[in-house]
């Protein structure tokens, strides 16, 4: 049946006295269907989509003391014109790479694309079924009719909405990207910009917005400009930042492409002068470790990093920072994730073994992922049966040969600058941590609160990043949606 129909049903009856009359009452079950009832007729009127238990019972005439009464029960199920059945979710395959507006050509990898024609209500199907199989709250998502409305509003609604015990957003980490742009940022770290982390340091007026840090070789460290960390910008293209309306000082200081000139009124930390410089977006290549050094105190040589972004080209730059480390005997160490809100989670596994080093860290479990409850034993995505996951000993071929013997730093504990942008990988590199024991002592403010986790995944060309685990240390432990917060 289809919303708004309404289905005819005859009753035949049989009875070994073939004069006796009969009586039929019918109910269902939920609000998919109403039945009434005329003789032995039923009229099934379809309110909602879904499915329905109609239960059909007819009493013979027995008289009340002698009466005979026996029920029959049936299905209902009731589709809107689109075909969407509340509660019915076909195989997410059968709507893969079927889009409204297929690409032509190849991808990074030479490969052609895989796109067929096909519709929005494709991609909101196949964004449906996926959720519905891989979302780690997948039974509380209000399921809803897929041909509602366009693809991003759409995806926007297939996530829960329920809160933690501190009132925030139990999912906030719900999102797209082109894909395009997320593979050259995650392989690379290529996305459009001034080569400036601006870290927004009160996000309602009076707003504080300054700088974190640079990357080389950069619009924002060309002549003339020469941003620092803690530069305080104090006007986008005349707009206040303190008070100024949100949408173009975000345009301003998020470009979402090259090309892109803004004025800025600055001011330098330690300075009362005002100064304004203009910015040109550019590619930008972030270097995704950087200000390593290593500080003599009266306790010993103090290891300095800071590391902003688990992508791909960190793997050799981690491994060269810690080997530096190393050989300068560091007996403490200061790491500085304060801007890192994640990346890949093997690159945190790997710089926590180096972190603890092989007395302390090899064949101890990192994480465990925990999937929804259809996927118990195997990797919904990977196919993979699901076994803890080690401390990475050797590199893994992101930007290094794979197999290489980690360096190792022996320390029993470590100090983390931590704040609200320290997300996902690198709380993983902390609670991984403390589940072998390993003192991590936080500095800072609370981190996002993220032991969730997702597998990217690119339909039509849009990334979609849906939770579809969480990840617990050796101890069992994940409960940190609230994030760490320092004491």
């Amino acid at each position: 049946m289809t919303v708004g129909d309404t289905l005819e049903v005859s009753v035949t009856v049989t009875d070994r006295d073939a004069s006796d009359t009969h009586t039929i009452e019918a109910t269902s079950d939920g609000s998919v269907v109403s039945v009434s009832v005329d003789g032995l007729a039923l009229t099934l009127s379809a309110e909602a989509s879904g499915t329905a238990t109609v239960t059909v019972t007819a009493t013979d005439s027995s008289g009340s003391a002698n009466a005979t009464s026996a029920a029959v029960t049936f299905t209902v199920t009731v589709q809107t014109e689109s075909g969407w059945v509340r509660g019915v979710f076909g195989d997410d395959a059968e709507f893969k790479d079927f889009c409204a507006v297929p690409r032509s050509g190849v991808d990074e990898d030479g490969d052609a694309f895989p796109d067929r024609q096909g519709t929005t209500l494709d991609e909101n199907n196949w964004l449906r079924s996926w959720s519905n199989d891989t979302y780690l709250w997948y039974d509380e998502i209000d399921d809803r009719d897929p041909a509602c409305c366009n693809t991003p509003t759409y995806f926007e609604h297939l996530k829960t909405e329920a809160v933690t015990s501190s009132g925030v957003a139990k999912d906030q980490f719900h999102f797209t990207e082109d894909t395009a742009s997320y593979i050259a940022r995650s392989r690379s770290g290529v996305s459009a910009g001034y080569g400036a982390r601006f870290a927004v340091l009160a996000g309602r007026p009076p707003r504080d917005v300054r700088v974190a840090y640079t990357e080389p070789a950069s619009p924002a460290t060309s002549p003339g400009v020469d941003l620092l960390r803690g530069t305080r910008i104090l006007r986008v293209d005349g707009v206040s930042v303190t008070n100024g309306a949100a949408d173009p000082l975000n345009a301003g200081l998020f470009p979402r492409r090259t090309g892109e000139t803004h004025r800025f009124q600055v001011q330098d930390p330690g300075s009362d002068e005002v100064r304004t410089v203009s910015m040109t977006s550019a590619v930008i290549t972030s270097s995704p470790v950087q200000h390593e050094r290593v500080i003599e105190t009266d306790t010993g040589p103090v290891g300095y990093l800071l590391f902003n972004s688990h992508i791909a080209t960190a793997e050799r730059l981690l491994v060269d920072a810690v080997q530096e480390l190393e050989e300068a005997d560091v007996e403490d160490l200061v790491l500085d994730l304060r801007y890192n809100g994640g990346g890949y989670l093997i690159i945190a596994s790997q710089l926590a073994y180096m972190i603890a080093g092989p007395s302390a860290a090899q064949g101890r479990v990192f994480s465990e992922l925990r999937f929804n409850d259809k996927h118990t034993s195997t990797n919904p995505v990977t196919g993979e049966v699901l076994r803890p996951t080690l401390f990475q000993t050797t590199t893994v071929g992101l930007s290094l040969s794979p197999g290489q013997a980690l360096p190792g730093l022996n320390l029993d504990r470590v100090f983390v600058l931590s704040g609200s942008s320290t997300c996902s990988a690198s709380e993983a590199i902390i609670n991984g941590l403390r589940g072998i024991d390993v003192d991590v002592i936080l500095i800072g403010d609370t981190t996002c609160g993220k032991p969730f986790g997702f597998y990217p995944a690119d339909n039509c060309g849009t990334t979609y990043f849906t939770v579809q685990f969480q990840g617990v240390n050796a101890k069992g432990f994940g409960d940190y949606a609230d994030g760490f917060t320092p004491t």
